[in-house]
């Protein structure tokens, strides 16, 4: 499939599989145990610490807005990541007539606008503005932001700490240190900074001290690269100059150049790569000064339900924070949707335009109420205690080719597998003990369904999008009971995840 990265490549022509194929096949059977009474520690809920989004200004849009604010109530979203905080569509320091000073208004409208709804940036320190720039290339996007270094490492050090005194003075400092500053997105791409590994080492060192200047609290870091690259040079250079490093900041794709990342092409299956390149960046963390600082993989992306859970799961030992791209699909980063809903690749974002949910949003609900309390658990399975008594996700694991591509480029997915049946011991659960199971798969939380039925609309009329968006939410759950060895079966499609809740 399209990489989001390779914006002039060609996209690879899959064949399409749905849901529904699957389901029709005899599923073969495998067991999942759960120990209700055997907690193996905390379950840290990494998945809801931050979210990406498209460019800064895009998140003072009432339809922008309207989907954070479900993310945050209905999934427990914390942070929101995003680009060009500095672009100057925002007027902060476009040169000219702009002013000898900075210009902070519409960046207060939009750290504003987060704050009101109970969620905090990720401040993402980008893109260069216009009066500090050392060159004129700009962003090939639709928002033309200048991604060149900056003309005096010296002047970008002193906006910095005006930018973050600025902060300070109107959020104050108990709120701020509780923020995140990654220096810039993805340097190491030539669309997105034009200057060299030095020339973003030289502009990192600059914004970490002038950071800290201002506040010693305040947390920095970077190198926030795509494919997992530069981090033992970041590491190293930050050593040597004795400069902070909070946390380490990086990005995946499961599409990225497995030999680029591994040394090795093909290397690993679709469902595999994230979690071996984080196990790979945590090592080369901990192989450093910097051992024990917090991972955050910044940028990563699924569409598919159970690819999210298992990254997820297998991720656990490695990332503080995992975010993904994107939560909404008011998005228009490459170019200007024409569409709400399409097949194949019908966009980034997790919530699709007119606030309609996605089966990778409604994964992400029913993550939110797993508990804080990890049990043992084998096969496919998260399980945790909750303060009503447990909860367990499950899935069926299918190789899906990630990430789909820029948005609406193309109509098709591959997926690999097969209908599954589980068999779901719960060891300590009461035989005969009622349980609530919540599904989400490619027909059941998704709009494309109901959307399929009134004939694939490009433009749905309004009673259309009520219409669909009523179709995709999660279904009330279903009722079921254990039998005589506390046991249950579920079937799930290829890509399925299932939510079971047991009540003490």
């Amino acid at each position: 499939m399209w990489n989001r990265r390779d914006v002039i490549g060609a996209g690879v022509a899959t064949a399409a599989v749905l849901a529904s194929d699957s389901v029709r096949a005899q599923p073969a059977t495998e067991r999942v145990e759960i120990d209700l009474n055997d907690e193996t520690g905390p379950l840290d809920h990494i998945w809801s610490r931050c979210a990406g989004s498209d460019r800064a200004s895009i998140t003072l849009r009432e339809s922008w807005r309207r989907d954070l604010e479900r993310f945050r109530n209905e999934a427990g979203l914390e942070r929101v990541r995003f680009h060009g905080i500095f672009n100057d569509d925002l007027g902060v320091w476009p040169g000219g007539m702009g002013g000898k000073d900075p210009n902070f208004q519409n960046v207060d409208d939009v750290y504003d606008g987060l704050l009101a709804r109970g969620v905090q940036p990720f401040v993402e320190l980008s893109f260069m503005p216009r009066k500090l720039a050392s060159g004129t290339t700009r962003l090939n996007f639709t928002y033309n932001a200048n991604i060149t270094p900056p003309a005096s490492p010296s002047d970008w050090g002193n906006f910095i700490q005006a930018f973050v005194r600025h902060l300070l003075d109107r959020y104050g400092a108990r709120e701020v240190r509780q923020w995140y500053f990654e220096v810039w997105n993805e340097p190491n791409l030539k669309w997105f900074f034009s200057g060299s590994q030095a020339d973003y080492f030289e502009m990192y060192k600059a914004a970490a001290r002038a950071i800290k200047a201002v506040d010693p609290a305040l947390r920095v870091g970077g190198p926030s690269t795509a494919a997992v690259q530069w981090i033992p040079e970041f590491l190293n250079f930050c050593a040597q100059e004795r400069l902070p490093v909070d946390f380490v900041s990086t990005h995946i794709y499961a599409g990225d150049d497995q030999k680029e990342m591994f040394g090795t092409a093909a290397l690993h299956p679709t469902s595999e790569v994230i979690p071996a390149a984080m196990a790979q960046v945590r090592a080369q963390i901990d192989a450093s000064p910097y051992r024990g600082a917090e991972l955050w993989l910044s940028e990563w992306s699924s569409d598919s339900p159970a690819m999210i859970a298992h990254i997820i799961s297998r991720c656990l030992p490695y990332c503080h924070a995992m975010s993904q791209w994107a939560l909404s699909n008011v998005f228009e980063e490459i170019n200007f949707p024409n569409f709400i809903l399409k097949e194949g690749d019908g966009g980034w974002g997790m919530i699709a335009q007119r606030n309609i949910p996605r089966p990778s949003f409604n994964t992400y609900r029913l993550l939110h109420r797993l508990g804080q309390r990890r049990l043992a658990a084998t096969g496919p399975a998260l399980a945790s205690k909750t303060g009503k008594g447990a909860a367990a996700l499950v899935w069926n694991l299918a190789e899906v080719q990630q990430p789909s591509g820029i948005p609406g480029r193309s109509s098709e997915r591959t997926v690999t597998g097969s209908a599954r049946r589980f068999a779901i011991a719960l060891k300590g659960a009461r035989p005969g003990a009622r349980v609530k199971v919540s599904f989400v798969d490619q027909e059941r939380g998704s709009p494309l369904p109901r959307w399929r039925a009134l004939g694939s609309p490009q433009y749905p009329t309004r009673t259309q999008v009520e219409e669909i968006r009523k179709a995709a939410e999660l279904a009330p759950p279903e009722q079921r009971r254990l039998d005589r060895n506390a046991g249950l079966l579920i079937d799930l499609p290829a890509e399925g995840v299932a939510l079971i809740e047991i009540e003490a």
